[in-house]
């Protein structure tokens, strides 16, 4: 897949030509192929083709924005989104990104590139069936696909910046149904990565399959404050609404629990938080960020401390700050807003990082959390939540028995900053990562 940098070139020239004192167009074409299977038959097999691009520009102080799919549309487009900067309001700081050295990233894998329709359909067939084949109370699995990537962005703007790049990216998951008696229980797995290699299609079969094995003959619990364990998927869930918070744009508009506290303690000292988009092979990696700012890696919070908020462009400028890197696009049709790279949680002392199996020896009697529901539902400005569960109990340092309909409620602040040590299990789902975490003193209701 090749980027046409010409064509670029080309729309950029005729939106200045327009009128506008600074233009930007963004160009992304993609090639995606993805399977599901049921029963080891194919039940969806799909191959696609896109390509589009937009027009940014500022034109008297004001935005104006457009896009299409059409190659011959340029004028149209450029047409279109100086028409709009006419019914805008003036912006004081409304800004592009000047040109910057980028580094080098490894975000694209040949291998995905020349994937063929079999191995796909193959691979993704192993998910299905090293789940079936974990445990004989596994009866159903539902949505058993894979996802296989190619793309091409290219970035160009007044200021200089010419950024082009190729990615890839490959999927799996499935959730597993196991069933026993008259209960029935679900477990789901995901691995993901720009690399065919890093994708262990039949492990995550397995892993959601004995996620859901081990849920099986749940029993409910009184309610009590305890100790927990959350598993590494959690962790990232919890992380996901944190992650959120560190947006400048959620900060400038009141929506962040994390507003004002820079400088100021807000999770355990145990902990580190880093954004980081050179990664290599990580999902959220890559050279620039949506508007051709070079990614960097940077640590939010560091010791329990946060030190800074993500900014693109635009947030950056409202504060008098400079851009981290972090303009998020969710695609050609859509403005840069604020987002992660990738996200993850480090220990900051060697010594709180345990065997991810030895935090269970530091439970007298709480829970492990595998699976948490409305996770989403949390507050994303005072930080409270309240949340079901599912999970296994623990008695002196032992997984005793499933435990079923629970509920753990607090401050997301508060719960992060009650981290008494971390698991040796890093593990990323998509762009956010953690490992297992022991909380002490949750509140826990049956």
């Amino acid at each position: 897949m090749k980027i046409d940098r010409s064509f670029a070139e080309e729309v950029l020239a005729k939106a200045l030509k327009s009128g506008a004192e600074q233009a930007e167009v963004f160009i992304r074409s993609s090639k995606n192929l993805s399977a599901e299977v049921k029963n080891q038959s194919v039940d969806s097999l799909k191959s696609s083709l896109s390509f589009g691009y937009s027009v940014r520009l500022i034109k008297d102080g004001r935005l104006g924005f457009s896009y299409s799919t059409d190659r011959s549309d340029s004028d149209g487009v450029v047409s279109r989104a100086a028409e709009a900067a006419a019914y805008s309001d003036a912006d004081p700081y409304l800004d592009l990104p000047e040109a910057a050295p980028a580094a080098e990233v490894e975000i694209f894998d040949r291998a995905i590139e020349e994937i063929s329709e079999e191995d796909a359909i193959a691979r993704v067939m192993l998910i299905e069936k090293a789940a079936c084949e974990e445990d004989r109370r596994i009866r159903k699995v539902r949505k058993a696909s894979g996802s296989f990537t190619v793309s091409a962005t290219s970035i160009a703007n007044s200021k200089s910046v010419n950024a082009h790049f190729r990615s890839t990216s490959c999927s799996a998951q499935i959730t597993a149904i196991a069933e026993e008696d008259d209960e029935s229980q679900m477990g789901w797995d995901f691995d993901g990565s720009r690399f065919l290699g890093d994708v262990a299609f039949g492990e995550v079969g397995r892993t959601a399959a004995m996620r859901a094995v081990r849920l099986l003959g749940s029993k409910k619990i009184e309610g009590r404050r305890a100790d927990i364990v959350l598993d590494n998927s959690v962790t990232a869930d919890f992380l996901g609404i944190f992650a959120s918070s560190l947006s400048s744009e959620a900060v400038q508009k009141g929506k962040s629990l994390l507003a004002g506290k820079i400088g100021k303690k807000v999770i355990s000292d145990r902990m580190n938080m880093i954004d980081s988009g050179l990664l290599p092979r990580r999902l959220g990696s890559s050279p620039v960020d949506g508007e051709g700012v070079p990614v960097t890696g940077k640590t939010a919070v560091r010791e329990g401390i946060l030190q800074s908020y993500l900014y693109n462009t635009y947030t950056a400028k409202k504060e008098g700050a400079q851009s981290t890197g972090n303009a998020a696009r969710g695609g050609f049709s859509s403005l840069p807003g604020v987002g992660v790279t990738n996200l993850f949680i480090e220990a900051v002392s060697k010594d709180d990082v345990v065997p991810s199996d030895a935090l269970f020896a530091a439970v007298d009697k709480g829970l492990y959390v595998v699976d948490a529901m409305g996770v989403h539902t949390a507050n994303p400005i005072s930080g409270e939540f309240s949340i079901g569960v599912t999970g296994i109990w623990i008695e002196k340092g032992e997984l005793k028995h499933p435990v079923k309909e629970a509920v753990i409620s607090g401050n997301i602040l508060d719960f992060f900053g009650k981290v008494r040590a971390l698991g040796d299990d890093l593990r990323f789902y998509g762009n956010i990562g953690g490992p297992r975490l022991l909380i002490s003193d949750v509140d826990i209701s049956g």
